[in-house]
């Protein structure tokens, strides 16, 4: 068998070039030369690089900048110590993410707050004209996933920024399955806080992440503890910050390896900008919707990258499994992690393109459709 088409990127990218040259030869110098001596030598790249490769590709400062284990650390680790008004809003939509949402019900019953979810239309795109008709000063936290998991709508993310802009609510843009796929400007958006993944359209290194929080969050945001690299003790009873950045967030013990490989993604993203092209998209979204029994499941009018369907007859076991067979790495996706969209459907087959998937890749992966559904 040849290469292997890979069309899950929304689970995790193959790494980008230099990722895996860069990782092993870090971990080498460390076995060589020692941890703590081979992380001095690469002390610019480790401090200063990676923070500034991560700004510009979001459009930000490399002071709003702060590293993390995941998207979901990043997530939590901001969101959940949000300092709340008692008794305020919090907005969702039908797009969030579990893991999300999970925090934000222990975020709104430890204040007190209301959960709501921002409703559609019958597309399935988000009601921008009811946002701004019931936004008033208790509504305290709005949250948007830039792309859901499990379908490719693109929610509207910088119309939402320019509705929001000057009210009282906290703005935070999920950006998991966007960065690296999508243009993401965080000024232009309007957002206070962005999360991404260095693993999926980035292709870095599982076990990165990263997250833009705007200069005015930090002090709205109450982190159980500081780590010492951003803090001293000054008293028994009292600490300090050391640091004007958004490291105040992030813990100090890391995988340096990992970090120099998110670097390296980081980079190859600005010289090779952009998700797949809008003609592979078109095909492979062509190929499931003349796929025999396939229900799309594609909610909104923009959409990239992510191609979800469930089908009549065939589980989505078998259909993954039928696709590996023709050299085609597709995914089983779960209706629950986008449960108040997507529970009706147990499970998925999830197909996702990026710029390295070609148009000749897509009819491979279509011809293995027919026969995995036939």
């Amino acid at each position: 068998m040849g290469a292997r088409i890979h069309l899950n990127t929304a689970g995790a990218g193959l790494p980008a070039p230099a990722v895996l040259p860069v990782m092993t030869a870090y971990l080498a110098e460390e076995a060589e030369a020692g941890p703590y001596e081979a992380e001095a030598a690469h002390a610019k790249q480790l401090e200063h690089d990676v923070y500034g490769s991560l700004a510009r590709l979001v459009g930000t400062d490399p002071a709003e900048i702060a590293l993390f284990a995941s998207a979901t650390d990043a997530w939590c680790r901001v969101v959940c110590n949000l300092r709340l008004p008692t008794g305020s809003r919090i907005w969702c939509t039908p797009y969030e993410y579990a893991g999300n949402l999970i925090a934000l019900q222990h975020l709104a019953a430890r204040h007190g707050c209301t959960l709501e979810v921002v409703p559609t239309d019958p597309a399935g795109d988000l009601d921008l004209a009811w946002m701004a008709t019931h936004l008033d000063d208790r509504v305290s936290l709005v949250s948007l996933v830039h792309m859901p998991s499990g379908a490719g709508i693109v929610l509207p993310v910088a119309e939402v920024g320019a509705l929001l802009a000057g009210s009282r609510a906290v703005y935070v843009v999920d950006a998991c399955q966007t960065t690296g796929q999508l243009p993401i400007d965080v000024r232009a958006i309007g957002c206070h806080l962005l999360t991404a993944a260095g693993r999926k359209f980035l292709r870095g290194p599982r076990g990165s992440g990263f997250a833009f929080v705007a200069r005015s969050l930090w002090d709205h945001v109450e982190p159980q503890f500081h780590d010492l690299h951003v803090a001293e003790v000054s008293s028994l009873h009292d600490h300090r910050l050391t640091t004007g950045r958004a490291t105040r967030f992030e813990t100090s013990e890391r995988n340096n390896a990992v970090v120099l490989g998110l670097l390296a993604a980081a980079d190859h993203a600005a010289s090779r900008p952009g998700g797949a092209s809008a003609e592979v998209f078109s095909a492979l979204l062509d190929a499931v919707a003349s796929t025999p029994g396939a229900r799309l499941l594609a909610p909104g009018g923009t959409r990239a990258g992510i191609v979800s369907f469930a089908h009549a007859d065939v589980p989505s076991e078998r259909i993954t499994a039928a696709l590996a067979e023709d050299g085609v790495t597709g995914w089983v996706a779960l209706g629950s992690h986008t449960p108040l969209s997507l529970a009706g459907f147990a499970r998925f087959v999830r197909l996702s393109v990026h710029h390295y998937t070609e148009v000749a890749d897509v009819e491979v992966a279509a011809g293995a459709l027919r026969r995995a559904v036939s």
